[in-house]
């Protein structure tokens, strides 16, 4: 570590509990997407005692700035997703959440917490630094829906770099994942409707099955990934909901099914989209039928930059040895909205362990009822954050 890197080491360390009592109080408040109102208020509370200028963007995300006071012309983004899952927390502990039926239980608490930390230290640190800090709370992760917000809204234009941080259940407390390509897939929604004619059941031929067509469409698709796909790309076409018929002895008139495409190539997702269309009409036919379909784009597949890692990677190794680093996450079919920032404005994700062998529930993956986090990991974030910002802004990181 340099001189300028202890000293933001021993300020975060400082200001550990400050963080922890943060991420607990999103905890105990857990607000879904698009309802983060409290929650946004808390985080324009804490930025009014940094005097650090915000605004709202949409509803419920936040945005602001930090200008360095040295000379320089860089920016870079800093996002921290907020939202919170329709999930009944099962972890007994003393900042469990108090909202039936809602959690924290992918660790957007700690996101939330870990920049605000962040935008502690920076602006402090303000003389240390040129350039300009953008600070994102993004609301609506969970359903790709506030990144959007803010690309089309243009709080990433003209910035330089990008830079976001997950907190990782499968990853051991101390190290940090900074792998470049593909980390997460895109994740696109689909909605298959059927229709066809009624009928009793003792003349199907009178009739058009809705049900029966929407059952060979569900195995059709299926046949997709083994037969029209390259063995060596990753995909994934899931079909969770299936709806159809009225009564066990009338043929179904109607029936949809509702599922997810996920991959890591746009020219795979696109030609994925086509022949789900091509198959779901073609079926139909054969049997007498119509479809039709409706997509929801959800987020494009989440590729951090190759220099932007490498540098992540380099902030890391000096903070925290060559030990801490991951350089081969194995992607996840997962989606994040984060994804969006990178392809305007070159970036990277991060992914922070939090799990402690020693507390059961830190291993608990997330969207499970019993997640919770190893504190310690906040610490982490907000020290990568701040001097990865520090230094990008400065031009002190040589790939």
């Amino acid at each position: 570590m340099n001189e300028l890197e202890k000293k933001i080491y021993e300020e975060t360390l400082a200001d550990h509990e400050y963080v922890v009592d943060l991420r607990r109080y999103f905890h105990r408040n857990p607000e879904t997407a698009k309802e983060e109102y409290g929650t946004a208020a808390r985080i324009e509370e804490e930025l009014d005692k940094l005097g650090i200028l915000h605004e709202r963007v949409g509803d419920t995300g936040v945005y602001a700035e930090l200008k360095g006071e040295l000379s320089g012309d860089r920016t870079i983004v800093l996002r921290a997703d907020i939202d919170a899952l329709d999930v009944e927390e099962t972890h007994e502990c003393s900042y469990k959440s108090t909202i039936p039926g809602k959690m924290h239980a992918c660790g957007h608490d700690a996101h939330a917490a870990g920049l605000i930390g962040a935008a502690r230290i920076l602006s402090a640190n303000r003389d240390k630094f040129g350039g300009t800090v953008r600070f994102t709370f993004q609301q609506g992760e969970e359903i790709g829906y506030g990144a959007r917000l803010f690309v089309d809204g243009g709080y990433l234009d003209g910035a330089d770099r990008t830079f976001g941080i997950h907190v990782s259940s499968d990853i051991d407390v101390g190290k940090v994942s900074a792998t470049a390509g593909p980390n997460n897939a895109s994740v696109d929604w689909f909605k298959i409707s059927v229709h066809g004619k009624s009928a009793h059941v003792s003349t199907p031929q009178l009739g058009v099955d809705a049900l029966y067509i929407a059952s060979q469409i569900v195995v059709a698709i299926q046949a997709l990934i083994t037969r029209r796909t390259n063995p060596l790309e990753n995909i994934l076409i899931g079909i969770g909901k299936l709806d159809a018929g009225t009564a066990y002895n009338v043929v179904a008139q109607e029936a949809s099914m509702e599922g997810t495409v996920r991959v890591f190539s746009p020219k795979l997702r696109a030609e994925t989209k086509e022949r789900i269309e091509l198959v779901a009409s073609s079926v139909a036919a054969i049997y007498g039928g119509t479809v039709s379909l409706e997509w929801k784009d959800f987020t494009s597949p989440l590729i951090n930059d190759e220099k932007s890692t490498l540098e992540v990677r380099q902030v890391l190794t000096s903070l925290y040895g060559e030990e801490s680093v991951i350089a081969n996450r194995t992607p996840s079919l997962g989606g994040d909205d984060f994804a969006e920032y990178i392809l305007k404005v070159p970036g990277a994700y991060a992914f922070v362990g939090t799990r402690n062998q020693n507390i059961p529930e830190t291993g608990a993956s997330q969207h499970n009822s019993n997640f919770d986090i190893d504190e310690d990991a906040l610490s982490i974030m907000v020290n990568l954050m701040s001097v990865y910002a520090i230094e990008f802004l400065n031009g002190e990181l040589v790939i």
